[in-house]
């Protein structure tokens, strides 16, 4: 039998009781996924029940089913502070988007990795420089140290009648649990 041309295009997807309208295109954009092989194949594999109003029944959380399809339609991964990320990560296994998986679990591995740090402490240092000197300082600061402050501590008169400004510097970088609290120097160039 001929499927009506609106049917075609548009697929109803009733998961776990909430209706998700969503088209083919969208639903197929993981070949190998669960809902391709459940709407994008004449004579579908998996023998699926539909409901009274013809949208397929998937015995899923609707809550988790948001971030799935909406990756689907535009591949980012978006998920609401709300909605744990294992719930998602549950969801796209299930429906077998490899690239969802994977972009969940980094996603998870990150938080992990922020949340196991506990509050960020940074190491302050403070130097002393005058004026010529800032740029290089700044400039040959190594990798990890920010900027934070300068001082000005007025000027010095080593130089006959040449002002030359003194500043104090104030750098930080941020103490990480990977570097087990060893705090690299900035680099000689920078002592001054």
């Amino acid at each position: 039998a001929a499927r009506p041309p609106a049917a075609s295009k548009w697929v109803r997807l009733n998961v776990g009781g909430t209706y998700f309208v969503s088209t083919r295109q969208t639903l197929c954009r993981e070949p190998k996924s669960f809902l391709c092989r459940l709407c994008c194949q004449d004579g579908p594999e998996l023998g699926s029940d539909k409901d009274e109003t013809g949208a397929y029944l998937i015995d899923r959380d609707p809550t988790y089913f948001g971030p799935i399809l909406n990756y689907l339609r535009h591949g980012k991964l978006i998920i609401n502070k709300e909605l744990a990320e294992e719930g998602v990560l549950e969801e796209a296994e299930f429906y077998n988007i490899a690239s969802l998986v994977r972009l969940v679990k980094e996603r998870i591995r990150d938080n992990e990795n922020r949340t196991s740090q506990g509050p960020v402490k940074h190491v302050y240092r403070v130097l002393q420089c005058q004026e010529e000197e800032l740029t290089q300082m700044v400039s040959t600061m190594s990798d990890g140290w920010k900027f934070e402050q300068l001082i000005s501590i007025g000027s010095s008169y080593n130089y006959g009648n040449e002002d030359q400004a003194e500043f104090l510097c104030v750098v930080s970088r941020e103490l990480n649990n990977s570097t087990n609290g060893i705090v690299k120097e900035p680099s000689e160039k920078a002592k001054v």
